[in-house]
């Protein structure tokens, strides 16, 4: 008697609701069961598991040990970051998505993935011919929509088409302030988490752990996306459970916002765990009613994140600077060569000087550096004469972008408008190569040659193409968790036309499981190192899910399309 009370109490409640937001219910088979994907940014396998152990996660393990649901770790592929994640589970294709920022040298644009207008571009892109997992139902808080009818906050739905669908957001913030309770709630909890957010910066002055500078946007950041957009997102995804509509996908970033500034393992990342977990509780508790239709609930995460050591706080300056001061002598050089016109007097210098550096290099090094010299050395008119000022530009030697996300780094060579090999960068900036590959705070140097992907430590090499791998010394990948499977990862992210004629990835002590971040965060992901490419999912029992053998997000596709898409 009492859960009927209860159903008919949210029935009513949030017909109500539906009816002044202007949203209908489902007119579809109620019979066909519709899913639920709640995404919990960032949050690793590993460091899931140690919030359950700790008591941050009580609802999600009760899930799992109750029988209904299992818990999997699953690999993302390269880059860990949730616009290549996000296009992977929900179009199936990820491909020439390098990072979180890239940079296009054919037409010159930076690209950010917090730009609505870019990322509307590139969800058009890769789903292209395909279809969005979300076709007819709702995507909230996301990167791409999936195809999702109703978009709130997502930025692929932002767009002048559907600017009142993509806004819909603002309704139920309406809605909100119209209710005094919530409006009390959320004015509380978000002077809660503002108290909270200096107490824990104190904290952590007093007790000298490593911090980051206070900026004095990130306590207004962090109630945004710890309280407003949590609870109005988490209100969303009930109204739609409501309404009955068929798939439903929403993304809570407090996790990855505090892990960024606080670290993954910390007591504030801990903390938002536990606030995510309750949130779970009251979606799935809602679930389990049957108001509408049966659901499938899935909780995941797109990628995870490793503790980190800013690049610049151990070297003083950003990797970009760093980069710019070691091309100062490639200025000079560019100078000594009198602009864009061939010089055999000058080649055959450069000749030398390269034979001259291979006796004081270590190996890796001095077999780039070999190469560099016979391709110096060849009879050619590229690149010191062209016809074609579209070939090679030698007035832009010096501009060089460096895009950082996390632990890895994209660096394009404007000096040619397309991608440059090993051998050419060397024998342009033969010592800006010796510096990347023994500098300690790089682990991996990334390039092309000859038709092959080549990976770059300061104790070995391996080169990769399409159906084999060959190491020369020590396996630059020695330290990774699946070094063939990471391999195949690092071919395929550097056959993208837009990664960088230069990949970088961070250093990784293996001790500490730290890793060193190219961007100004005490955690970090988009490289490959520890728990960043490791993601978790809780699945319902019984779906025939298993992630054991998935190495890229685009392969969870496939299940989401095959279970409700018959």
């Amino acid at each position: 008697m009492l859960l009927l009370h209860c159903v008919y109490f949210l029935s009513k409640k949030y017909s109500v609701i539906a009816k002044y937001l202007g949203l209908q219910e489902r007119e579809d088979d109620p019979a066909q069961r519709g899913f639920i994907v709640v995404q919990i940014d960032a949050l690793s396998h590993e460091y899931l598991v140690e919030a359950m152990d700790k008591g941050y996660a009580p609802y999600m393990k009760a899930m799992i040990e109750k029988d209904a649901f299992r818990l999997e770790r699953w690999c993302c592929g390269l880059p860990s970051t949730t616009p290549s994640a996000q296009a992977g589970i929900m179009y199936g294709n990820n491909f020439d998505i390098p990072s979180y920022r890239w940079y296009e040298k054919e037409t010159g644009t930076s690209i950010t993935c917090n730009d609505p207008r870019l990322v509307k571009a590139m969800q058009d892109r890769v789903s292209k011919g395909r279809m969005g997992i979300l076709r007819g139902g709702s995507s909230h808080v996301n990167m791409m929509d999936g195809d999702a009818k109703l978009s709130l906050f997502t930025l692929g739905a932002i767009n002048s088409q559907r600017f009142f669908e993509s806004v819909r957001g603002l309704g139920f913030l309406i809605l909100f302030l119209l209710n005094p309770f919530r409006s009390v709630k959320i004015i509380a909890l978000s002077i809660w988490e503002y108290l909270t957010d200096l107490a824990q910066r104190v904290a952590s002055i007093l007790s000298q752990r490593r911090r980051l500078p206070f900026a004095s946007a990130f306590p207004f950041m962090r109630i945004i996306t710890n309280v407003v957009l949590r609870e109005i997102q988490t209100f969303a995804v009930m109204v739609d459970v409501y309404r009955g509509v068929p798939a439903i996908y929403t993304t809570y970033t407090s996790y990855d916002e505090i892990a960024h500034h606080f670290g993954p393992r910390s007591v504030p990342a801990f903390r938002a765990i536990r606030d995510l977990d309750k949130r779970i509780k009251q979606i799935d508790r809602l679930r389990r009613l049957h108001l509408r239709r049966p659901y499938d609930l899935y909780v995941l995460s797109d990628h995870g994140m490793a503790p980190s050591i800013p690049f610049s706080h151990l070297y003083g300056c950003m990797l970009g600077k760093h980069i710019a001061r070691h091309l100062g002598e490639g200025v000079r050089l560019d100078e000594q060569c009198g602009a864009e016109q061939h010089s055999l007097s000058r080649a055959l210098l450069l000749i030398e000087a390269l034979k001259n550096m291979e006796d004081g290099l270590s190996w890796p090094m001095a077999a780039l550096v070999r190469k560099a010299r016979r391709f110096a050395a060849e009879p050619r008119v590229k690149p010191w004469a062209t016809d074609d000022p579209g070939e090679w530009d030698l007035a832009r030697k010096s501009d060089v972008v460096v895009k950082d996300s996390g632990s890895m780094s994209h660096v394009y060579f404007n000096v040619s408008p397309r991608r440059m090999e090993l051998s050419e960068i060397t024998a342009l900036f033969p010592d800006l190569m010796n510096e990347l590959i023994e500098h300690e705070g790089i682990g991996l140097v990334v390039g092309r040659e000859d038709g092959e992907i080549v990976v770059v430590s300061s104790q070995g090499m391996m080169k990769i193409n399409d159906d084999r791998s060959r190491i020369e010394g020590k396996n630059p990948l020695a330290s990774v968790e699946e070094p063939e499977v990471m391999a195949e990862q690092i071919r395929y992210l550097a056959s993208f036309p837009h990664s960088g004629d230069l990949i970088l990835f961070g250093g990784y002590d293996e001790a500490t499981g730290e890793v060193i971040c190219f961007e100004n965060q005490l955690g970090a992901h988009g490289g490959l190192s520890g728990p960043q490419a490791y993601p978790f999912i809780i699945s319902p029992q019984g779906l025939g899910l298993t992630v054991e053998s998935v190495t890229n997000a685009d392969q969870l596709y496939h299940h989401f399309i095959k279970t409700y898409f018959k």
